[in-house]
């Protein structure tokens, strides 16, 4: 049986900037620019009591807690602060797999230490990040992936729940039907219009109910609805693709304008690539016109990570939209089928490096 932590980072961009920032400390803290076409990347626990959540537009989040200070964010510095916290992760085990910057699951079921349980690992992990970089992280640890990022979120912030094999089933009694994996409103919708509330009742629906609420995903919630989660913690997961995207104070009407913007963020996205010894066969790009309807138009030859190619491809897909003639309010970039050095691109060519 496997022994999952799942480290949570809490509230983490909002929290880097209270730690680095005096003056912000208990203060309601937004992370964003200011403006009708921003959105919340982190909220504080102090503006989060005002209903600020992540993802929500900056104007409503300015509305909901008119007393927040709002702080644009700088990715830079967290993803600094995250490698510093996967450094921590790395001294227990090589079973890392980051989720994202501020979250990730480790497999301690043996571990770099002499820690006797999983438990301790977890606390020591907690410890390092409270000493070291003056922070705080909640965790979670269960026998799979499934229950110990339930687990991480039972008693945020700042804290440490643990579900002992034992105790599964009785932790899954508890849980409402939108804990599963997967299950957001949306979807938690249309299984509570069908009876089913609880992640219990999954277990025990009607089959033909639970697909038309959650079509192909009906087989895997069952599974997840009786704890079951075979998933190993991969710590060398592949990079499936990268992207870039912005969206614009004013909308863009200058086609040259549009060009090096998207010139830019091909480069970016190039200059990835090379920096994890990747290369991408598809290119590519997002447009949202002023009336937000979106588009977007992809490349896809021999794999590459040359900037100039890559940035090429996709300015010459941006001809192939109506911006120009249309006015734009989001522009991305990004690359897709995504190949390491020594993996061949296609069947039958040779190998790029």
């Amino acid at each position: 049986m496997r022994k999952i932590v799942h480290i949570d980072m809490d509230a983490f961009y909002a929290s880097v900037e209270q730690r680095d920032d005096a003056s912000l400390r208990g203060r309601p803290v937004v992370v964003a620019w200011r403006g009708q076409r921003s959105v919340v990347c982190a909220a504080s626990y102090e503006a989060r009591r005002f209903g600020v959540r992540s993802a929500m537009p900056a104007a409503r989040a300015e509305r909901l807690c008119p007393d927040a200070v709002f702080v644009p964010p700088d990715f830079t510095r967290y993803r600094t602060v995250s490698r510093q916290v996967r450094e921590i992760l790395l001294r227990h085990t090589d079973l890392v797999e980051p989720l994202s910057l501020d979250e990730a699951y480790l497999d301690v079921t043996e571990t770099k230490t002499e820690l006797a349980s999983a438990t301790a690992v977890a606390k020591a992990i907690r410890a390092s990040i409270r000493e070291e970089l003056a922070l705080t992280a909640s965790a979670g640890v269960a026998p799979n992936k499934f229950l110990a990022k339930i687990a991480s979120a039972w008693r945020k912030p700042d804290g440490l729940t643990v579900i002992a094999p034992e105790r599964v089933e009785s932790f899954l009694q508890q849980l409402p039907v939108d804990a599963l994996w997967g299950v957001g409103p949306v979807t938690a919708k249309r299984l509570r219009e069908r009876g089913i509330d609880t992640l219990v009742k999954v277990r025990t629906a009607d089959p033909a109910a639970l697909r038309a609420a959650v079509g192909s995903w009906a087989d895997w919630l069952v599974k997840l609805a009786h704890g079951d989660d075979d998933r190993p913690v991969e710590p060398n997961r592949p990079s499936k693709s990268s992207s870039s995207e912005c969206t614009y104070a004013h909308d863009l009407t200058d086609l040259d304008r549009m060009r090096e913007e998207i010139d830019g963020m091909a480069r970016d996205n190039a200059t990835w690539l090379q920096r994890h010894g990747l290369v991408a066969r598809t290119v590519t790009i997002k447009v949202r016109y002023s009336d937000f309807m979106t588009v977007t138009r992809s490349d896809t030859r021999t794999a590459t990570n040359d900037p100039e190619e890559i940035a090429k491809r996709a300015v010459a897909l941006l001809g192939k939209t109506e911006a120009g003639a249309r006015a734009v309010r989001l522009l991305g970039a990004g690359v897709h089928n995504i190949a390491g050095r020594e993996d061949e691109a296609d069947e039958g060519e040779l190998r790029l490096f």
